[in-house]
């Protein structure tokens, strides 16, 4: 089988996926389990993968659904506690106070406060958190979740305190051999792996500065009254300020000190630097922007859980303490995953399944407290007490979570199992590399030489299957380094090129997606987002390929502390 024809096939559940869901217009919950039996049938007749392997992998996705099912019940969970105990109609409150226009609103909220959150936690958590806390302040249902997804791109590939460098990379590429290679030439897999999260901090930095004015311009074009991209690009002073204020701290951190705390250090940073100026009104337009009135709008714009207006009796609560349970959130999640002592404590309760019905490989487990979604229910419960509230306020809290669950869950179980199909499809009768493999082959043929434009591609097409930079990370960092011997350029910069690629990726995975909607009670509306999120996903992908092609030809980077 030509490899044309191997990555025709292995695109077919992706192409069937777009077709369904932006061109026909399907909600995911239809869509899914057709995608699902189209990677299934291409597994089984195709790929020759047995039937145990096709059945193993469906079994694993059931159980990552569960952990990723666990997180959105923990966000919506924390959410309808706080709206419970009056803390929402604070924080509302809070952010008129430092600006009532919507555009600053959307930059502090989702994009510092989300990239703190990608930072201390990942895997898509910074959505599922953002997305409901921006429909409590006033957003659209459809307006949050595209802005949560756009947090999806500069922090990620330092998310969860550097995993998907960490362990993505780090895991990805055969660094036993390469630390062998690197030992001989005078280096080691230390200095390698320091000059890969250079090169990913200094180009996420340079074009994650954009994302925050592009966020806004696309704000003000879908959910303004006047449909105005000129609305959006009045804030670009502003903007562009908000940008640096983050990439910079974030860039110098990522060169300097690794691929732990670039995320973090530049939202912490962009946060004590962005918010008085907010409140001094520094480089902002005169013209304040807001949505329309709420009967203006489109139906599809709303979700099913909606804030809860105050009640009479609505007891007051500090900004301060009203912010508490999303300060603990980010202190815990940093802690956890910095102290090995906690880690190590949290990670000790888990189950899960190991070599799924004897399929080597092909296991599963779910670390219940370790996830963001056992962190967010604990601190549900700090803040039953924090906030004085009634067992029966945070018994309805925990009902309206569940009931959430329920669409979230039937999409999800198809396209997590989905997904672990077309990875541990490289196990296989016909002997032929796993599908994304052969997708990212055929692009590496077909384009030769200006192949680094199309690298982060091939990265983001990963993130789009699996939903996960690290996972993208791990399945073609060694695809991408043998690419780049075979050009004979720089395999620091290509493994880069793939892991920010991997990031913007994650704007547009499907259960990304599904999950982020899950949490505004959306469900059913997964296309128009998507067909919203390729815009930023394109700017992405092709301003980082062009920056890969002048990295390599014009300005000739080298791994020169590499002899391979």
């Amino acid at each position: 089988m030509s490899t044309a024809i191997q990555a025709l096939l292995a695109a077919t559940p992706i192409i069937v996926a777009a077709v369904l869901l932006v061109g026909l217009h399907w909600p995911a919950r239809r869509a899914m389990p057709v995608v699902y039996l189209t990677a299934a049938g291409i597994a089984l007749f195709f790929w020759e993968m047995s039937f145990n392997r096709v059945l193993a992998s469906t079994i694993q996705g059931m159980v990552v659904t569960a952990a990723v099912l666990w997180i959105i019940f923990g966000a919506i969970m924390l959410l309808n506690t706080l709206q419970n105990s009056g803390a929402i109609s604070t924080i509302r409150a809070g952010f008129t106070n430092i600006s009532p226009d919507r555009r600053v609103q959307a930059l502090i909220l989702a994009w510092l406060f989300g990239c703190f959150i990608e930072g201390a936690s990942g895997f898509g958590t910074p959505a599922a958190i953002a997305a409901p806390l921006l429909v409590a302040i006033g957003f659209p249902a459809l307006g949050a979740v595209m802005i949560g997804m756009m947090i999806q791109s500069t922090p990620v590939s330092f998310g969860a305190v550097g995993t998907p460098i960490l362990i993505g990379v780090t895991n990805g590429l055969d660094h036993i051999a390469l630390s062998r290679q690197l030992a001989d030439g005078g280096s080691s897999w230390e200095i390698f792996l320091q000059l890969i999260t250079s090169e990913v901090a200094i180009g996420h930095a340079i074009v994650g500065t954009l994302m925050p004015l592009m966020m806004v311009i696309m704000l003000t074009r879908f959910f303004g009254r006047n449909k105005s991209w000129k609305e959006g690009l009045a804030m670009t002073p502003f903007a562009i300020f908000t940008g640096l204020a983050f990439t910079i701290p974030y860039g110098l951190t990522g060169v300097f000190l690794g691929p732990e705390f670039p995320s973090l250090v530049g939202a912490l940073v962009g946060m004590a630097i962005v918010v008085p100026a907010a409140k001094k009104g520094f480089l902002l337009p005169k013209t304040i922007w807001d949505f329309a009135p709420q009967e203006e709008w489109p139906k599809m714009w709303f979700g099913t859980i909606t804030p809860k207006p105050p009640r009479a009796d609505e007891r007051k609560i500090s900004l301060s303490l009203a912010w508490m349970p999303y300060l603990l959130v980010a202190i815990i999640l940093v802690a956890s995953r910095v102290s090995a002592d906690f880690k190590a404590l949290l990670l000790s309760f888990s189950f899960g399944l190991q070599n799924i019905l004897g399929e080597t490989g092909v296991s599963a487990s779910i670390e219940p407290l370790y996830l963001p979604g056992g962190i967010l229910l604990f601190v549900c419960l700090v803040t039953l007490f924090l906030h004085r509230m009634k067992l029966s306020q945070l018994a309805s809290a925990a009902g309206d979570a569940g009931k959430t669950l329920i669409g979230a869950g039937f999409v999800l179980v198809f396209t997590i199992p989905m997904v672990r199909i077309l990875i541990n499809s490289g196990v296989n009768g016909a002997d032929l590399v796993s599908m994304p493999v052969a997708m990212a082959s055929f692009v590496a043929e077909t384009f030769g030489s200006v192949y680094p434009l199309f690298a982060p591609t091939v990265g983001a097409l990963g993130a789009f299957i699996a939903g996960s930079n690290t996972v993208s990370n791990m399945m073609l960092s060694q695809f991408q380094f043998e690419v780049a011997n075979a050009l004979t350029v720089s395999g620091a910069v290509m493994v880069a090129l793939q892991a920010i690629g991997a990031a913007a990726g994650n704007m547009v995975a499907i259960h990304n997606v599904v999950a982020a909607s899950a949490t505004v009670g959306l469900l059913g509306q997964e296309g128009r987002t998507l067909r919203m999120t390729i815009i930023p996903t394109l700017y992405y992908i092709l301003f980082t390929g062009v920056l890969g092609l002048l990295a390599i030809y014009v300005f000739g980077l080298t791994d020169p502390l590499v002899t391979l």
